[in-house]
């Protein structure tokens, strides 16, 4: 057993939505992540134009292709975007000239990019007319999320109706200020039995404390806990370039928004992942296990 983890960006240098992507540069990303516990990840590719997602996935493929022995830890590929809200806040670092509704069409030429590994999508609810790209996604047995979304309860419904079965890192992807009741937090908690519901423990996503509420308030059998990381994470503080972000990483290692109004993604990896869990959410080493290895491989339906 290991640490599976749905959602990375990039890793100790090497990013996955760069314009380049090198093989020998792949392998030592595996190489590391495999030294740290890891089993598995899914490559994760964010919202840009069609053309530029359908390149970098593209390459992705024809790397995962070319050298099997990646799939080893490199298990598929996580599509999240263009399909979210634009609203601010809720697109959080996504480009907002990129972000679009959902149709078949588009949807098509990212699996298509993909050669078939995609295996997870993040899409808003209320930003998928008719629900068509979801039970699309369904159909070709590729796990549908929501995230970056404002959707209502009955959006959410609808979706779970449609085949949607998980929250991509709930508590993030919104504003700062929200309704203080009826909001997309309380609306997924709400759900929670119908939803696996994923989470980001490197306490600046998420204060540990608040972290802590949510892990009690579910039931830990749907919980996932994902790092989100992006280049810089197991690198320290430095410059780094993530999509169309210049990143200064300080000593706090948090990648923030030049403007400090969001979170860029994640430094953390999952050895502190786990000790965060343990130490600041009061989880035993088994139910952090479940969390960050049983979890993301049922969800997967992982070997």
């Amino acid at each position: 057993m290991g640490f599976f983890d749905l959602q990375v960006n990039g890793y100790a240098g090497v990013s996955f939505n760069g314009n380049s992507l090198d093989a020998a540069e792949v392998e030592r990303v595996c190489a590391r992540l495999e030294s740290q516990g890891v089993e598995g990840i899914l490559a994760t590719v964010v919202t840009e134009s069609l053309s530029v997602m359908e390149a970098r996935l593209q390459r992705l493929a024809q790397l995962l292709r070319n050298r099997p022995a990646l799939q080893r830890i490199i298990r598929g590929i996580h599509i999240e975007g263009p399909f979210i809200n634009s609203m601010e806040g809720y697109r959080g670092a996504h480009p907002a000239d990129a972000i679009r509704l959902a149709d078949e069409g588009a949807m098509h030429r990212l699996l298509d990019a993909s050669e078939g590994f995609t295996r997870l999508v993040t899409l808003a609810p209320e930003c998928d007319p008719g629900l068509k790209v979801t039970r699309m996604l369904v159909d070709k047995e590729i796990v549908v999320s929501a995230g970056h979304s404002d959707a209502s309860l009955d959006q959410l419904r609808a979706a779970i109706d449609a085949g949607l079965t998980m929250f991509t890192h709930l508590g993030n992807g919104c504003p700062i200020a929200m309704p203080r009741h009826d909001n997309i937090i309380q609306r997924a908690l709400n759900l929670r039995e119908k939803l696996w519901l994923c989470f980001i423990a490197d306490g600046a996503h998420i204060p540990f404390f608040a972290l802590k509420n949510y892990l009690e308030l579910a039931d830990l059998d749907r919980i996932i806990v994902v790092t989100d990381a992006i280049v810089a994470a197991d690198m320290g503080p430095g410059n780094y370039r993530f999509g169309r972000w210049h990143l200064k990483i300080g000593d706090d290692l948090v990648a923030r928004s030049s403007d400090n109004s969001h979170l860029v993604g994640s430094t953390v990896t999952m050895p502190k992942t786990f000790s965060n869990l343990t130490e600041h959410c009061g989880l035993s080493h088994e139910d952090a296990q479940k969390v960050l290895e049983q979890n993301p491989k049922a969800v997967l339906r992982a070997p």
